[in-house]
């Protein structure tokens, strides 16, 4: 069976997470997972709730679940549950417990923590331009508290990619 490196790409909004993780992808000639919640939250016709976050959640998980398949040694995610995680925690103080369990039994060889050096831009869906440090921190605690295999990622430009690169490099011989 062969051996795919699932990349989690993660971090406050506008940090380029979207970006990243194509360009990771191209770099490695490889598929990515798009964020399911952009395209969810476009579509709907209402304020979004705790529920939908749920419902994103699994989404997502059954997006990468299908694009998997097409993935050559890796597969990199633009977004995943701990995302949905600090988010729903963030907006509403509680997250469903399944989406805990899902985060705890994960297997993704790495998370790319997207840093907060790159300027804000804004975003119809975009929410809090005033707290990215404090979710940057919450990003911190939680890939800690799971005890997840993380890197950050900083940088501008070139330089941002270039570092990823490197954080990625890493994992390389375990694909020979």
């Amino acid at each position: 069976m062969r051996k795919i490196h699932r990349i989690a790409i993660v971090g406050p909004e506008s940090t380029g997470k979207s970006l990243l993780s194509e360009q990771l992808a191209n770099q490695y000639q490889t598929v990515w997972v798009p964020e399911i919640a952009r395209d969810y939250l476009h579509k709907l016709n209402r304020p979004y709730t705790f529920d939908d976050l749920s419902v994103i959640a699994k989404l997502q998980l059954e997006k990468e679940k299908s694009m998997s398949e097409s993935a050559k040694h890796f597969l990199f995610c633009d977004t995943n549950l701990v995302v949905i995680k600090v988010w729903s925690d963030f907006k509403y103080g509680r997250t469903e417990k399944w989406i805990v369990e899902a985060i705890q039994k994960s297997d993704y060889s790495m998370h790319l923590l997207t840093d907060i050096d790159i300027p804000w831009e804004d975003d119809p869906l975009r929410e809090h331009p005033h707290f990215r440090k404090e979710l940057f921190e919450r990003y911190l605690q939680e890939l800690n508290s799971f005890g997840l295999d993380y890197q950050i990622v900083n940088g501008i430009g070139e330089s941002r990619l270039k570092n990823a690169l490197n954080h990625l490099e890493k994992l390389e011989p375990d694909l020979k």
